[in-house]
C-alpha cells in the first residue's frame, strides 16, 4: 500500500508512540484489504464503548492511549453500558458504573464526543453523500452507506478509533463504487407495514450474508430503513443495500445475478422464529436502534391517554441528544418505563435484571440471547405498548 510522507512519518514514530500504532493498524487493515492507499475521511463512529463489552483490559487499553492522543476528524461514540446520569435509576451497580465512567473519561479526554448512541445520524454525525467516513456500529454502517449514500467498511472498535486518531482509513470495500453494486435482487411480494421491515432484514440478511442487494416493493420512510438495516447486519453481516418501489428497476443493473422473493409466509415463520419463548416476560424494552423523534413522537401519543401495567419493567432506549429535543414526550413515557438515555438494552448488564425480554427488534432478537442471557419475546411495537399499558 503506498503511503504519502506525511503517512511514513507517523508510521515511523515521528508523531508519537500511539499514532505509530494507530498507523501500523491502519496499514496492516489496509494491506489485508488489498487497499492502494489510505483516503481522509469526514468522521468517525467508535464503538467499543461499554465496559460489558470491552472489560478492564479495554479501560486499561482506551486510559493508555488517551494520554497523548486526539482525534483529528468528527468522531462519535456508540452506546455505553449505563444511562451517564440516572445509571442508579436502571439498576446498575455501582462497581460497573465506576468502570464504565474510566472510559467515558478516556475517551472524552481524546476529543470524542460523548453522543453514546447508535444512531449517531440523528444528533449531528449525518455525513453528506459521497463521503468517505470510518463507522464502526453496524446499523449505523447499513443506514450510512444505504439511506445517506456516504462510504465506509464495517469498521471494528479499533479501527475506528484509529481512523478517528489518524483522520484516514484504506481505500478498500465499500470505498470503492465497484464493490457497491448489487449483487443479488430482493423481491418483497407483500405490502408492509413498520413492524415488518425489522423482520425483512432479518429474513434478507439471512439469505444474503454479506452480499449487497437491490430491494424491490419497498419505500421505507427513515425509521424503517433503520430497522431494515440494522436486522439485515445482525443476521448477515451485511453493510449496505439499495431498494427501490417497482421491481422493474432490477433491470437497471447488469451485476445481479440472482433474484429472490419474500412473501407473507416467510415473514410469519420468521416472526415467529425469533422468538425464544411465549412466557411472560420481566421486560419490555424499545429502542434497539435508538428511538428517533418521530418514533417517540408515536408512542408518547399511543400511551398519553392510558394508564401504566406496573407488571412489567420497561426501557425506552434512545440517544440523550434526542431526549433532550422531546421533553414532552420524554414526560409521557416515564410514568410507563424508564428512559434509558446512553445505553441499550443490548450492551447493559441486563442479565442482572432480567430473564426474559419482550422486543419489537429483530437485532436485539438476536443479541439478548447471547450477550445478555435472556429468552426473548419478540413481537410488534402496538403490542409491547399493550403490555406496559392499560
Amino acid at each position: 500500500m503506498h503511503l504519502t510522507k506525511d503517512e511514513e512519518k507517523i508510521l515511523n514514530g515521528e508523531e508519537g508512540e500511539t499514532r505509530r500504532r494507530m498507523m501500523e493498524l491502519l496499514v496492516v487493515l489496509g494491506d489485508l484489504s488489498g487497499a492502494e492507499k489510505l483516503i481522509p475521511i469526514s468522521s468517525a463512529q467508535i464503538s467499543g464503548a461499554s465496559y460489558k463489552t470491552i472489560s478492564e483490559a479495554g479501560v486499561e487499553f482506551l486510559e493508555e492511549i488517551s494520554n497523548d492522543a486526539k482525534v483529528t476528524v468528527k468522531s462519535t461514540l456508540n452506546p455505553v453500558g449505563m444511562d451517564l446520569k440516572d445509571w442508579k435509576t436502571l439498576g446498575i451497580s455501582e462497581a460497573f458504573a465506576t468502570m464504565q465512567m474510566r472510559i467515558v473519561d478516556a475517551y472524552r479526554k481524546m476529543g470524542v464526543e460523548l453522543t453514546c448512541t447508535c444512531t449517531p445520524y440523528f444528533v449531528g454525525n449525518r455525513p453528506g453523500k459521497g463521503q468517505h467516513i470510518a463507522w464502526a456500529e453496524s446499523s449505523a454502517v447499513v443506514f450510512a452507506n444505504s439511506v445517506l449514500e456516504a462510504r465506509t467498511n464495517k469498521e471494528g472498535g479499533p479501527s475506528a478509533l484509529a481512523s478517528a486518531l489518524i483522520g484516514k482509513t484504506p481505500y478498500s470495500g465499500l470505498h470503492l463504487e465497484d464493490n457497491r453494486l448489487p449483487r443479488v435482487g430482493v423481491k418483497i411480494e407483500m405490502q408492509p407495514s413498520f413492524d415488518d421491515y425489522s423482520v425483512f432484514g432479518y429474513a434478507i440478511g439471512k439469505k444474503i450474508g454479506q452480499e449487497v442487494p437491490l430491494i424491490t416493493g419497498i419505500s421505507p420512510e427513515e425509521d424503517e430503513h433503520k430497522a431494515l438495516g440494522a436486522a439485515m447486519a445482525a443476521s448477515g453481516a451485511a453493510s449496505m443495500y439499495l431498494s427501490r418501489k417497482n421491481h422493474s428497476a432490477c433491470r437497471e443493473f447488469d451485476t445481479i445475478e440472482e433474484i429472490i422473493s419474500i412473501d407473507k409466509e416467510e415473514i410469519r415463520e420468521t416472526r415467529e422464529a425469533l422468538s425464544t419463548t411465549t412466557n411472560n416476560v420481566d421486560m419490555v424494552t424499545l429502542g434497539c436502534p435508538h428511538l428517533s423523534i418521530r418514533e417517540m413522537t408515536s408512542v408518547a401519543k399511543f400511551l398519553k391517554r392510558r394508564e401504566p401495567n406496573r407488571k412489567y419493567d420497561s426501557w425506552f432506549c434512545l440517544s440523550r441528544g434526542v431526549a433532550e429535543q422531546c421533553p414532552r414526550q420524554v414526560e409521557i413515557l416515564r410514568r410507563f418505563g424508564k428512559i434509558a438515555c446512553d445505553t441499550c438494552m443490548v450492551v447493559a448488564p441486563l442479565e442482572k435484571l432480567s430473564k426474559i425480554s419482550a422486543t419489537d427488534s429483530a437485532k436485539a432478537a438476536v443479541y439478548l440471547p447471547t450477550l445478555c442471557n435472556q429468552r426473548v419475546l419478540y413481537t410488534t411495537r402496538k403490542e409491547l405498548l399493550e403490555l406496559i399499558s392499560k
